[in-house]
């Protein structure tokens, strides 16, 4: 029975669909961590003048659902949910960014550069990656009877 529907779910959902799914759900329990249980601010200073990390939670949970329901979407209409999924790691890439550069959390580099590559980088490519591709055949076909 799971597999059937998991097999469903797949088939209703695609590559693209998949990889936005899971992206919405961890973007949404992030989100969720920062409301039960803040992190401390380090290197955040940039967004914690303009408001409390409890209220940028809220910015990593909307954009959580908005990526998830987009999965359930047609390829060609999930762009919503790959550009909702490239915004809060963008923010907290600039925001570790600004730190390194006013001088205030060092390591912020390393964490920038994280954000930008394991998580814009890769939504980023699989924005760009086609739902059905096929890989090239690895030898050409046999010409002769059919059995």
């Amino acid at each position: 029975m799971a597999c059937r529907a998991a097999r469903r779910l797949h088939a209703l959902l695609g590559r693209r669909g998949i990889f936005l799914l899971i992206l919405g759900v961890g973007k949404t329990c992030w989100g969720i961590s920062f409301l039960v249980d803040p992190p401390p601010a380090q290197g955040l200073g940039l967004l914690t003048q303009l408001c409390g990390l409890r209220h940028w939670a809220w910015l990593w949970i909307v954009c959580g659902l908005i990526t998830g329901a987009s999965a359930f979407l047609r390829v060609g209409r999930d762009w919503a949910g790959f550009l909702a999924a490239l915004i809060p790691p963008a923010v907290w890439a600039t925001a570790y960014a600004s730190a390194v550069i006013d001088g205030t959390y060092s390591r912020g580099a390393y964490v920038a550069v994280w954000y930008l590559t394991s998580h814009v980088g890769v939504i980023m490519w699989a924005a760009a990656v086609p739902e059905y591709s096929v890989p090239p055949a690895s030898r050409p076909a046999r010409k002769g009877k059919a059995p």
